[in-house]
Order: structure tokens, then C-alpha cells, then sequence
């Protein structure tokens, strides 16, 4: 499939996104996503956690 311009790129794209790329099924994009959303939860619950422990160790030595 050859073409030039922009016309001919944008056709190029369109056929690779149709025909030669190969989509994730559904059950699969949910699996991923949930993942990704329990493994984001996570590491926000650790930075949390070091923040809050950085922030009592930052007042005592003020304190002192």
C-alpha cells in the first residue's frame, strides 16, 4: 500500500488500525483496568503513608 501526502498517511493509518492491529477482548480491557486501579490505589496509600511518617518525624526533630 503505497501513497503519498497526507491523504495517503492518514488512509495508511486507518487500514493499519483496522486490519493490523490486534484489539484487546473486553473481559481482558476490564482485568486491566481494575488492575491498574487497585495498583494506583496502592502506591497513593504508600505515598500517603511516607508522607505522614516524613511530616511526625519532621516535627519531632523541630520540637526538640
Amino acid at each position: 500500500m503505497e501513497s503519498t501526502g497526507i491523504i495517503g498517511s492518514i488512509k495508511e493509518s486507518y487500514y493499519e488500525l483496522v486490519n493490523k492491529v490486534s484489539w484487546p477482548s473486553w473481559p481482558s480491557l476490564q482485568s486491566s483496568t481494575i488492575l491498574v486501579l487497585v495498583a494506583s490505589l496502592i502506591i497513593a496509600f504508600l505515598v500517603f503513608l511516607m508522607d505522614t511518617v516524613s511530616k511526625q518525624i519532621v516535627d519531632l526533630l523541630y520540637g526538640l
